[in-house]
């Protein structure tokens, strides 16, 4: 028998996008079962873009931000609910090849992932390939990833096993939310694929981007977050929060204190108060979230 599959999107404030990516649902050559779209509280017209009755869209309109994370935990679970049998995570700013849907429910696996591009057909996709959480002294964990380890898509065998994902063009059977959960909502943003990956790998799944399922990412990657913005809180939480669940041992799992120290002893050098006030929110934070989430969906 045939698997079904749903898609779920979450959305902000970025209704030209997203029109982009509905488009690209509307001509796959697999048509999905279903489309959840969370909306994130938006205020631009992202109203009238869902608007539209050629894709069998289930939406979500929230009173509040709940984050990418609160987003496609409330997705999944929707997804989930409903009985799908797949379940495809995408954000707002990619569209994938007419074929992609097609080419991942080819894939007689439980955890795919579809393979970005930029616009000029340059491969980006940043997955990573070797997420490091035994050395202590690798700063950060991802120290292997497909567009560095292959360079182009050409170059890459059919299928690449990666070590974690990101929430734009993942798909996984249910069984998977049977196993280890949902996405954790209380990431907020940053990490809730990478925590999600690491469960998945630990209970056993392996996961693999399928070359020939291409997305196109409608952004560069080159957004930088300041540290000393709210986005660093979360970059610094959510960093400590993954080091503090699955390091596995106790060098690794101390590293968040080491790197609040070298945060405050340099941040006189580089007027960093605000950097400073991040990563002390951030541990503080993050020793509150040392709790993997349980197996199957959790309570409503």
């Amino acid at each position: 028998m045939s698997e079904t599959v749903a898609v779920v999107i979450v959305t902000f404030n970025r209704a030209d996008l997203l029109v982009r990516m509905l488009d690209g649902l509307a001509h796959q050559t697999h048509r999905p079962d279903a489309v959840f779209v969370v909306d994130n509280a938006s205020v631009d017209h992202t109203r009238e873009v869902l608007g539209r009755y050629d894709l069998p869209l289930h939406i979500t309109h929230l009173d509040e931000n709940l984050g990418g994370a609160g987003g496609f935990h409330l997705g999944t679970r929707q997804a989930y609910d409903a009985g799908f049998d797949r379940i495809w995570l995408v954000d707002d700013d990619v569209v994938p090849a007419p074929d992609c849907l097609e080419v991942l429910m080819a894939q007689d696996e439980a955890c795919v992932m579809s393979v970005r591009e930029d616009t000029s057909g340059r491969l980006v996709e940043k997955a990573a390939t070797t997420f490091d959480l035994r050395n202590p002294l690798a700063i950060k964990p991802k120290t292997g990833m497909v567009e560095t380890d292959y360079g182009t898509r050409a170059a890459m065998p059919e299928r690449v096993q990666l070590e974690n994902v990101a929430f734009e063009g993942f798909m996984f059977r249910r069984e998977v939310v049977d196993t280890i959960g949902l996405p954790d909502p209380t990431y907020f943003i940053f990490y809730d694929d990478v925590d999600f990956a690491v469960r998945a790998r630990r209970a056993g799944y392996r996961i693999w981007a399928v070359r020939d399922a291409v997305l196109v990412r409608q952004l560069d990657f080159d957004q930088q977050h300041s540290l000393d913005t709210w986005k660093g809180f979360y970059m610094f939480r959510n960093l400590f929060v993954v080091h503090f669940r699955y390091g596995e041992n106790a060098l690794v799992r101390l590293k968040p204190y080491l790197i609040v120290l070298a945060v405050l002893l340099l941040s006189p050098v580089r007027g960093g108060r605000g950097e400073a006030a991040n990563v002390i929110r951030a541990i503080r934070s993050a020793r509150s979230m040392r709790r993997v989430p349980g197996a199957g969906p959790g309570p409503r």
